[in-house]
């Protein structure tokens, strides 16, 4: 079997449905080490969620910390396709905005962002998630193959939508929440040695605090948590969602497809991902040894012991075979954003369009029941 056949049956066949691995944390400091999870907007009812790190049941001893995201560990996978044992797996298109230049691979919506979208690539990304919507992914993977990895949503055109392949969280349980305290003391004692007047209002009193020209208390903030049940990663490579992909009719090109993507998925999934999330919050794997599993579809699991050496030689015999468009840098034009917000743009045909079919759902232009 030649290199880029090894996976095969992974691609043509229902009997497998995942490749799982289960990655236990702990903070640097060590197992009962303080480290700061991430923190979150209040929801709009402050009595749904007020704010803060996302704990569940937000009482009690036992719980379920949200460390990272999902979208934020793909966020940390993704640049990795720029590096230069890497950058040859993908074709490498950033766009120019002013001063800045920025990869596809940074973009927040990916290849459904507005930075990309108000670029010389609009129409081009139109037309390829318009395939997308007709069963082609084919196009999407010329322009941006992370996009079939990660997975994108087309929300603000076609609506085209496509799911996370490979989708990694990190969760502490059992967490106790810490509170810390702070205290600013300025370098002099600028109102009692008479170089400031003494505040008469709440204005200047809040301008010279914000200024540094006071003491300022800062008391019962977020101090962290610490985890005494398990920090763990998990992580998942979707076999049987990217066995949806297809390049239309043809049974050859979508193999070629399922192929290309499978070797990136396998590179992001066996990446070693950043230790550092945060400030205060630097995982690293724990004594207790990693699970990587196959899952079939019937649920019997069995052990793996590909690495991200044997992922990035499969990954790159695939790209070779399938072929890798140019690198190309675009640049933004301020010109179609304007037109994008106006509605003026390529995508007023499909906004139009979308907007008959909310109107259908609805019932009528004044709202439905």
């Amino acid at each position: 079997m030649s290199d880029v056949a090894q996976f095969d049956s992974w691609l043509t066949t229902d009997t497998f449905a995942a490749l799982v691995i289960r990655q236990y944390l702990e903070p640097v400091e060590g197992p009962d080490g303080v480290f700061f999870p991430a923190t979150y907007a209040a929801a709009e009812d402050k009595k749904v969620f007020p704010g803060g790190y996302n704990i569940d049941p937000p009482e009690g001893d036992k719980n379920v910390c949200l460390v990272d995201s999902v979208g934020s560990q793909a966020n940390r996978i993704e640049p990795l396709f720029a590096k230069p044992e890497y950058a040859h797996l993908v074709p490498q298109i950033s766009v120019k905005a002013g001063e800045k230049s920025v990869s596809i691979l940074e973009a927040g919506h990916r290849a459904g962002d507005a930075l990309v979208r108000c670029t010389p690539l609009q129409k081009e990304l139109q037309d390829a998630f318009k395939a997308v919507l007709k069963g082609n992914a084919e196009p999407l993977a010329k322009i941006a193959p992370t996009s079939l990895v990660f997975g994108v949503w087309d929300s603000r055109d076609t609506q085209a939508k496509l799911p996370r392949l490979v989708a990694s969280t990190i969760r502490a349980f059992d967490v106790k929440r810490l509170k810390r305290s702070a205290q600013y003391n300025p370098s002099t004692d600028y109102i009692g040695d008479k170089q400031l007047e003494e505040p008469v209002d709440k204005k200047l009193k809040d301008a010279y605090a914000e200024r540094g020209f006071v003491h300022v208390p800062a008391t019962g903030t977020h101090g962290g948590v610490i985890a005494t049940g398990e920090i763990r990663r998990d992580a998942t490579l979707s076999l049987a969602a990217l066995r949806l992909l297809t390049a239309g009719t043809y049974s050859e090109k979508t193999l070629g497809l399922r192929r290309y993507v499978l070797g990136l998925s396998l590179v992001a999934f066996l990446s070693n991902a950043s230790t550092y999330l945060r400030q205060g919050c630097n995982l690293v794997p724990s004594e207790k040894p990693r699970v990587f599993n196959l899952v079939h579809s019937d649920g019997t699991r069995d052990p793996q012991s590909l690495t991200l050496a044997d992922a990035l030689k499969y990954a790159t015999a695939v790209a070779k075979s399938h072929g890798v468009a140019n690198s190309r840098e675009v640049v933004f034009d301020p010109k179609l954003a304007i037109a994008d917000i106006k509605g003026e743009s390529d995508v007023k045909d499909t906004r139009k369009r979308n907007a008959r079919n909310a109107e259908a759902t609805t019932g009528s232009t004044g709202g439905g029941k």
